[in-house]
């Protein structure tokens, strides 16, 4: 059973701005890729089956642990590996300002321990998942019920776009919040069983919608 921490990092009302982004989404729907609840059930799917889950979600595990370890290097290492991941402007904006946004989280609301706060205070710009997973384990919620929260916002986030963007009313984007469930659960188990080796961060259809987006004559979100 998720704890009401759980909850609480799940919840949109969490101020670290991550609705304001659509992840190539947007772009998506302008150029026809996704037109209908169907279209936009593969796209995230795929999302979450063939990127999140191979690497975002398994940073955000090993980031977990190594706030629980105080591995300082590790930390470091990681973070900036995930930064670096970002092959544009926008996807690296968004995991910055959504990272420095958990940081004042984990500053004012979770109890982080002081060794946790110097380790968050020596990075000199912290992304999502790094972040992400301190608020989780300063709060006292399981490995696995802190990553299920990170990957159902985004879900939940991917389909608010829908709802914006596409549009889709509120009860069709209930319905395909519901049908990403198993998605959602699958992710998180693939991310905690995935060796780091196997990890990748390659997704160049993804990465050709999130530039395109950047240069997209109207949009509604930041990336």
């Amino acid at each position: 059973m998720l704890s009401t921490r759980a909850l609480q990092l799940a919840s949109p009302a969490l101020p670290v701005g991550a609705y304001s982004y659509s992840q190539g989404l947007e772009w998506a729907i302008e150029s026809g890729a996704v037109t209908d609840s169907p279209s936009a059930r593969r796209w995230i799917e795929d999302h979450l089956r063939l990127i999140f889950a191979k690497y975002e979600a398994p940073v955000w595990a090993k980031a977990y642990l190594a706030w629980q370890t105080a591995d300082h290097k590790s930390i470091r290492d990681i973070n900036e590996r995930f930064i670096a991941s970002r092959e544009s402007s926008e996807p690296r904006a968004e995991t910055l300002q959504v990272g420095f946004s958990y940081a004042a989280w984990c500053r004012e609301v979770a109890p982080i321990s002081a060794g946790q706060r110097d380790m968050l205070s020596a990075l000199t710009r912290v992304c999502a998942p790094v972040a992400a997973a301190l608020a989780s384990c300063a709060s006292g919620v399981s490995a696995r019920d802190g990553l299920l929260a990170y990957v159902f916002g985004f879900a939940e986030n991917q389909v608010m776009v829908l709802a914006k963007a596409l549009p889709m009313g509120q009860i069709a984007a209930q319905k395909l919040l519901f049908a990403l469930g198993d998605s959602v659960n699958d992710s998180v188990e693939t991310a905690l069983d995935l060796p780091e080796l196997a990890w990748c961060s390659a997704a160049p259809l993804l990465a050709i919608a999130q530039m395109n987006h950047e240069t997209q004559y109207s949009r509604l979100f930041r990336s």
